[in-house]
């Protein structure tokens, strides 16, 4: 096809492109496996993006016909359940993916200058992923997703000064109702999709801007592999192994539709959030009702926002990683934050009450 590819050649910078893909490398180290968390996170952001379309073609956001839209996805419209449960095991996957992408960047110090702003971004987008599971879940309107986010929503309540106050914004009133759901579901199909699709964007610019960190003083330090084909192919390996595991699980074990929400009915014994919300709600029941003098869970909330600012601001805190020295005292804070979160997680599940 010579004559449309000078076509395509005269009016987009194909070329450029290509020359570029030509000469990106990527470092080969021993920790080469974490380099493909934040490329299975875009995969299954995709898969989010597409799978929500086709969702979309059916779904009607109102408390008398959310539940029986998505049941007549599931029972009638032609591989409707597929991509149901797609959809859903994809939002898991996505947020497993970031929060390991994210914590692999922490523990291999890739987030030292010049690298600053690719972390922070890439921070933000864990915060929309999880918010895009929190609005997402509740659209079904079945039992567990609206008294889960009667939680959700009583745990943003409990921050101090303005909990109440962004509490009574999410539900749109006093409590979880058709109001809950029209605005969850204007966040989840396209405030958030919007934000997040810039802030990606933006994210991918700076990685491709300042290219793939190198380990500090690794064995492999200096030694290089072709972004196109070698890496690209890898890359491309693991999309396909996702999508396996995806197709998969949606079939062998689809997504529960349970039981249509009914507001007047009795929470369910050991109602609890989503699974990256867990490790917060089981810490609050933990707190004392009071500590110093002040509530519990404003404490606990507090300190949690705290932890989530330090995060954000590591690489401005982490001075040795920027001189390219290994800080064990910030790992190891990491360390402790990451096992904490996997207890409290556990414990949720296992210890429910």
């Amino acid at each position: 096809m010579p004559f449309l590819s000078a076509w395509l050649e005269q009016r987009l910078p194909v070329r450029a492109l290509r020359d570029f893909l030509a000469h990106k490398q990527v470092p080969a180290r021993q920790h080469a496996i974490w380099y493909y968390f934040g490329g299975a996170a875009l995969f299954l952001y995709l898969v989010q993006v597409a799978t929500g379309v086709l969702l979309l073609l059916y779904y009607r956001p109102a408390p008398e016909s959310a539940f029986e839209s998505v049941r007549f996805i599931v029972a009638h419209v032609p591989f409707g359940w597929l991509i149901r449960s797609v959809h859903a095991w994809a939002a898991n996957l996505m947020v497993a993916t970031v929060f390991g992408h994210l914590f692999s960047v922490f523990f291999l110090k890739a987030y030292r200058s010049p690298r600053e702003l690719t972390w922070m971004s890439g921070c933000l987008l864990l915060a929309l992923t999880m918010a895009f599971g929190f609005s997402g879940y509740l659209l079904p309107w079945n039992e567990l997703a609206f008294f889960a986010t009667k939680v959700g929503t009583d745990i943003v309540g409990a921050a101090p000064l303005v909990g109440d106050t962004i509490r009574f914004v999410l539900r749109g009133g006093e409590d979880v109702t058709g109001a809950t759901l029209t605005r969850f579901f204007g966040f989840h199909v396209a405030l958030l999709p919007l934000v997040t699709t810039l802030l990606l964007l933006g994210h991918l610019l700076l990685v491709q801007v300042h290219g793939v960190s190198e380990p500090i003083g690794g064995a492999t330090r200096g030694r290089r592999i072709p972004f196109y084909p070698h890496f690209m192919l890898r890359e491309l390996i693991v999309w396909l192994g996702m999508l396996a595991v995806l197709v998969g699980l949606a079939t062998f074990l689809p997504w529960e539709l349970g039981h249509k929400a009914d507001p007047f009915a009795p929470a369910p014994q050991g109602i609890r959030p989503e699974w990256y919300f867990t490790f917060m709600s089981q810490t609050l029941k933990y707190l004392p009702p009071t500590i110093l003098g002040f509530e519990g869970e404003h404490v606990g909330i507090l300190a949690f926002g705290v932890i989530a600012v330090l995060l954000f601001v590591a690489p401005l805190l982490d001075r040795r990683a920027g001189r390219g020295v290994p800080s064990p005292l910030v790992s190891a804070a990491g360390a402790v934050l990451l096992v904490f979160m996997l207890a409290m997680t556990l414990l949720a599940y296992v210890k429910p009450y």
